[in-house]
């Protein structure tokens, strides 16, 4: 799964093209009435911009799989793996990269699909009544990590490359989230968290949590 950085997501090459072949045909004789599709050109060249990143941390880091702020960091059932565990939220706006990258070293153990709404996913309720996409992960020493992609108001595609059987390297990409988003994780309750509510991540980037 090792994904080329070709400085824009694959995912977003059909919509710049296709607003890039309107915008040049509606200026052929529409001149200033294309405007529009020009803005909305430019829109989907930054909202799929897909930079590489360094990866920050050691063997027991686990990094933001997401750019974006951090919404919630507190104690809360895990509804996947059943159990009580840190869960720690980051929400994505239009503005910010929407490649999501593995938060550590892990075998995916299973994948689980919901769907769901598509209420605000800066909400609570996002992570139970929106679509959604979660992996469990297990680490080398059998420490468990649940990873949550969640569609938001606007986002309306959840793209996840994996399943079970997948070995992850931390800041691997395995997916993306069209238009707005959030990803929630669930750590174990002993992990030393490393941000607090407000704080701008980077995925790879931003070490989230230190795993005992």
């Amino acid at each position: 799964m090792n994904y080329p950085h070709p400085i824009i997501a694959k995912e977003g090459w059909p919509f710049i093209g296709g607003s890039f072949v309107l915008a040049v045909l509606l200026s052929s004789f529409a001149g200033p009435w294309s405007l529009p599709v020009w803005l909305v050109f430019i829109f989907c060249v930054q909202f799929f911009r897909d930079p590489p990143r360094l990866i920050a941390g050691g063997p027991k880091s686990v990094v933001s799989a997401a750019d974006g702020r951090v919404i919630v960091v507190e104690e809360a059932e895990d509804p996947y793996l059943e159990r009580r565990a840190l869960k720690v939220s980051v929400f994505m706006n239009v503005f910010n990269v929407h490649s999501n990258r593995s938060p550590l070293d892990a075998k995916v153990i299973q994948r689980w699909y919901k769907p769901g709404g598509f209420v605000n996913a800066a909400l609570d309720k996002a992570s139970l009544d929106n679509e959604r996409c979660a992996l469990h992960l297990k680490t080398a020493d059998g420490q468990d990590v649940t990873c949550v992609q969640i569609a938001g108001l606007v986002a309306r595609r959840i793209l996840n490359y994996v399943d079970a059987g997948c070995q992850l390297v931390r800041g691997q990409r395995y997916g993306f989230i069209r238009f707005g988003s959030r990803v929630d994780l669930y750590l174990p309750l002993d992990a030393k968290v490393k941000v607090v509510i407000g704080e701008k991540v980077y995925a790879s980037s931003t070490v989230l949590a230190e795993l005992s």
